[in-house]
């Protein structure tokens, strides 16, 4: 079976670049305009978006996410919430995937089965769930992909070569290199060791690879994606709403914050291959 995911980069790879993949909270600053910020990353230039489930304790992420997440959850947004989000999203968008991005938690106190059938029922395409190992496969990962979600699976610079074929077992969609040890937001030491990673990785997989962590600019994107599948953004984006808020609300200028950033990135990975 062709997902979602499967057909956006195989449509990049036939433009001869890498994707652009965009991370948001969902419901930051609010459920109206997270709604209309999702609504707009397509156009602005996002291949895949990635949507945030906000969760009190988000142990891989920088300051950035966690404050988004502490703004989400402030405004009563649930992951019923952001699956209703995705649900409009596909009102009027049928073409681009949308992954769940967060932590384990919220989705076992929600319920596997449940969580897998509304994700579905919404128009999810595949899932990111940062915590939990490749160990406990059983518990979510080998259900959703049999309902048919993509289950994408992180990779660090610590992944050697005797965990690496543990973790790619039941990945699908693509492969997240984490490009470094740390937290979202963090800078990237060094760019070449990332795009060997890359290289490393694709020897064990035909799965694209797609880099995150310390991707901030569109000569960022350019660079890391003349080595990568696909450009993971995030935490970029999230300060930007940050920093246009008044007061913790939002503002005329919320939702073009974020859309004129991922503009910009999106025309860097036009060109990361020119």
């Amino acid at each position: 079976m062709t997902t979602r995911i499967d057909a956006r980069f195989a449509q990049c790879k036939a433009e001869n670049r890498p994707a652009l993949v965009t991370y948001v909270m969902g419901g930051d600053p609010d459920l109206a305009t997270s709604q209309a910020i999702l609504n707009a990353l397509p156009q602005a230039g996002s291949d895949i978006i990635e949507l945030g489930m906000p969760f009190s304790d988000p142990m891989a992420d920088g300051v950035a996410i966690q404050l988004s997440a502490q703004r989400a959850l402030a405004g009563g947004q649930t992951i019923l919430g952001v699956l209703g989000m995705v649900e409009e999203f596909r009102r009027k968008d049928e073409t681009t995937p949308i992954v769940l991005m967060g932590y384990y938690n919220p989705i076992y106190g929600f319920g596997v089965d449940r969580f897998i059938a509304a994700a579905r029922q919404a128009g999810v395409d595949g899932l990111i769930v940062v915590d939990l190992p490749a160990e406990e496969d059983s518990e979510l990962c080998i259900p959703a992909l049999e309902a048919g979600l993509n289950f994408i699976r992180l990779t660090t610079p610590t992944t050697d070569e005797k965990r690496l074929p543990v973790v790619l077992e039941n990945t699908s969609g693509f492969v997240y290199y984490v490009s470094m040890n740390g937290v979202t937001g963090a800078v990237i030491k060094s760019r070449g060791a990332v795009g060997e990673a890359v290289d490393r990785i694709k020897s064990h997989t035909s799965l694209p690879v797609a880099v995150g962590f310390g991707i901030k600019t569109a000569d960022d994107a350019a660079d890391i994606g003349r080595h990568a599948d696909g450009i993971v953004v995030g935490s970029v984006l999230v300060d930007a709403v940050a920093k246009s808020l008044r007061d913790g609300e939002a503002t005329d200028t919320t939702v073009s914050a974020v859309r004129d950033i991922v503009a910009d990135l999106a025309a860097g990975v036009r060109r990361a291959r020119t």
